[in-house]
């Protein structure tokens, strides 16, 4: 629950030794400067100006920012989500999800949805969700009657579970950034990643109800939920692999990924879909994917130590408790916040800039550490299908050729629901901490 709030200290003046930085990143994001790029000028030119630390300091963090064992997980997950549609076991995965939901009013976009949490449970990222899923499943979508913008913005919005159900390698980003055990956080989420599946299956089953889409009247086949359920067994051993490895206390998550990865390779070369010469494509595949976050992270740690010795989250927090007194209001600020800025910015250099940010506003609240993270993952996953950024859509449109603002006209009764989920997360602790507690 909302604690009172704690006792204000003293004021925290900032001078150009920030604002001067800011202006300048702000004008490199502007210019579509490489977002690792720009958080490295900001984070010398702060250290430069304001000489509250030595500037040798960035080389020696640069190294520590990436020297961690859990950052392993995240290659190692981006592999296995590729080698999992190379191998064709993902279309498994949406066979078995089919059988699962199919046979209700809006099956398959029902079946859809439920095959991105499935692929989400062992990718841990929402674009490669959105590509995989979106290649098998929107043409049979519109051959049911979906319109083809309402069809990819449904995959753009079910995809956003690959940074919100575990293993997400957004909750292992955030785990380093602040400090927190990403096997945790993988716990915490486990409730609320559920809700969002189930609150984009809700809002596709009111649009179907709406608009007649489709109407499936095929009632539920256990024999040939069992046939499909076994033909794709290998596909569900792997998230119950990583999902049980983990949370049985098995594995780390960054185990986990490895197994998951080897035992994904085995299966594709004793069923044939995998071939060694195929192996060297996978991994540069995955090693680009990699490529654009871990830079990303090693410039993360310099630039929280110098907002860290300008006093710039006390700053804010003093800022934003200034403005208002009642965390009701805080919590709804805090959304906005990650809600407009994931509309212009990826995932990952948001929980880097802002995490450290808001943590100390957050626990001002009586905000468990814990509970942020969760609330503030799941807010920034609306942003995927938020232009302009909105990242899904551009993966779907891109695979489809379909032009973005068609399916963004699409996408409001997802980020509605969506919305409505992050409100409850805000205001109750229970769904985040009752796995943990």
């Amino acid at each position: 629950m909302l604690q009172q709030y704690l006792m204000q200290q003293e004021e925290v003046i900032l001078g150009w030794g920030f604002y001067l930085p800011l202006i300048v990143m702000v004008l490199l994001i502007l210019m579509a400067v490489r977002i690792w790029v720009v958080i490295g000028v900001g984070s010398f030119a702060m250290l430069i100006i304001s000489e509250v630390l030595p500037p040798t300091l960035l080389g020696e963090a640069l190294f520590d920012g990436i020297d961690s064992f859990a950052l392993i997980a995240v290659p190692l997950f981006i592999l296995t989500g590729d080698i999992l549609v190379r191998t064709g076991l993902s279309g498994k995965l949406l066979d078995v999800a089919e059988a699962t939901m199919g046979a209700r009013r809006s099956g398959l976009g029902t079946s859809t949805v439920l095959g991105c949490g499935f692929f989400a449970c062992i990718s841990g990222s929402d674009a490669a969700d959105a590509a995989a899923i979106g290649r098998i499943t929107i043409d049979r979508l519109v051959d049911k009657g979906y319109p083809k913008p309402y069809a990819c913005a449904l995959v753009a919005a079910g995809a956003c579970t690959g940074i919100l159900i575990p293993p997400s390698i957004s909750y292992i980003i955030i785990g380093l950034v602040l400090g927190i055990s990403a096997s945790t956080l993988f716990l915490a989420a486990a409730i609320p990643g559920v809700m969002i599946l189930v609150s984009v299956m809700v809002a596709n089953a009111l649009v179907n109800r709406v608009r007649g889409y489709e109407n499936s009247t095929a009632g539920f086949d256990l024999q040939y939920w069992l046939k499909t359920v076994y033909a794709g067994r290998f596909a569900l051993l792997i998230p119950f692999i990583i999902l049980g490895g983990i949370y049985s206390g098995i594995f780390t998550p960054t185990e986990s990924a490895a197994v998951a990865a080897l035992i994904t390779i085995i299966i594709g070369f004793l069923q044939g879909t995998l071939k060694l010469s195929d192996l060297p494509k996978i991994l540069e595949t995955s090693a680009k994917v990699s490529g654009v976050i871990v830079p990303i992270i090693a410039m993360s740690l310099p630039l929280a130590q110098t907002l860290a010795s300008l006093q710039v989250p006390q700053a804010f927090v003093n800022f934003m408790t200034s403005l208002t007194s009642n965390p009701y209001l805080i919590i709804i600020i805090m959304i906005a916040i990650l809600m407009i800025a994931g509309c212009v910015m990826e995932t990952t250099p948001n929980i880097v800039i802002l995490a450290p940010l808001l943590l100390p506003l957050a626990q001002e609240i009586g905000m468990h550490e814990v509970h942020f993270c969760i609330f503030m993952v799941t807010a920034l996953g609306i942003g995927f299908i938020t232009p302009p950024l909105g990242l899904n859509l551009f993966v779907v449109s891109g695979v489809t050729q379909t032009p973005i603002i068609a399916i963004s006209r699409y996408v409001v009764p997802f980020v509605l629901t969506m919305l409505v989920i992050v409100l409850l997360l805000g205001y109750f602790d229970v769904f985040s901490m009752w796995l943990v507690n």
